[in-house]
């Protein structure tokens, strides 16, 4: 089989990550990098062991198939003339910044039968991959996504750099449409939104509670499930859960009745899986396991989160009299 020619369009923090992966697979080509800024693409270019690029469109025609890292304000631009050129495209979160955006890029992609991908990369978290057969119409669910202060990513509001991973995972389990959405938040240290905290309610009655923060002092990941048949917990940075569940006779649970298991997944490699997903849709023309369309429902739901807590005055900074 004809190897894949892949590329990678903006190789800063995440990019770079990219390209490491990439390089390391014998089934594809790597055929180069770009970035704008000539000393970063040459350096990861030479890293790697292949051709850096300035401009992403001197790519058209030598490429296959991209992951785009740019700047979230780029990803249309970028994304679009990819896909006008018939090259499948890997584009990291959030998949534009406007759903008209990117209902645009879906239907380009569809009409001309190209995969798009969204880089939703805890969707590949191995602990996640392993709750996915145990997760059962969930009733209530509660996120905590807290991370140390870094300028990187404050280009956009938290909810759209962090909470739009919890979104996602939370609307692959529950599959339902939002019935009701409160949210608050505040700019603290940047222009724009750094903690947030939303409360939605699902149309099939479920409930979710999801906070996200960049300046806390600490960084955690995790969320917990609650359904029927018991608890659900995942903790994404150390990649392990625990599930609650009911059984007669067991005693080593504080709760009576039920029976609790903690797994932990160390091995596993969350952005490499989602290399390998983002190829094998490539070679067989398949569905992504990210599709555009829910990188789409997961920007409205984050947009709609957004447009609330700025509408409703509750947006303060350190640096206002």
């Amino acid at each position: 089989m004809k190897k894949v020619r892949v590329a990678v369009a903006g190789v800063g923090y995440l990019g770079k990550f990219h390209a490491e992966k990439y390089a390391k697979m014998e089934d594809i080509e790597l055929v180069g990098v770009v970035d704008t800024r000539k000393a970063q693409a040459e350096k990861i270019a030479g890293n790697v062991g292949v051709k850096a690029f300035f401009d992403y469109r001197d790519l058209f025609g030598l490429v296959d198939a991209v992951s785009i890292a740019v700047p979230t304000p780029l990803h249309f631009k970028i994304g679009k003339e990819f896909l006008e050129h018939d090259i499948d495209v890997l584009i990291e979160k959030p998949i534009t910044t406007t759903v008209e955006e990117a209902d645009e890029l879906i239907e380009i992609a569809d009409k001309r039968n190209l995969v798009l991908q969204v880089g939703q990369l805890e969707r590949f978290n191995p602990a996640v991959t392993a709750v996915k057969h145990i997760v059962d119409h969930p009733i209530f669910i509660e996120s905590n996504r807290l991370g140390i202060y870094k300028e990187r990513g404050t280009d956009v509001s938290v909810v759209l750099d962090l909470m739009i991973h919890d979104i996602d995972i939370i609307s692959n389990f529950v599959r339902s449409g939002i019935k009701y959405c409160h949210a608050m938040g505040a700019s603290v240290v940047s222009n724009n939104i750094d903690i947030a905290n939303a409360h939605l309610e699902f149309d099939n009655g479920a409930v979710a509670n999801v906070t996200a923060s960049r300046i806390s002092n600490k960084n955690e990941r995790k969320i917990r499930l609650f359904q029927k048949d018991g608890y659900i917990s995942v903790d994404f940075a150390n990649r392990s859960i625990v599930h609650v569940q009911p059984c007669v006779g067991e005693n080593n649970c504080p709760i009576p009745g039920m029976h609790l298991e903690e797994k932990c997944f160390t091995d596993g490699d969350a952005l490499e899986d989602e290399i390998r997903s983002f190829i094998h849709a490539v070679e067989s023309r398949k569905a992504p396991e990210v599709s555009g369309q829910m990188g789409r429902d997961a920007l409205k739901i984050a947009l709609s989160i957004t447009q609330q807590i700025q509408k409703s005055g509750r947006i303060y900074s350190g640096n206002n009299p």
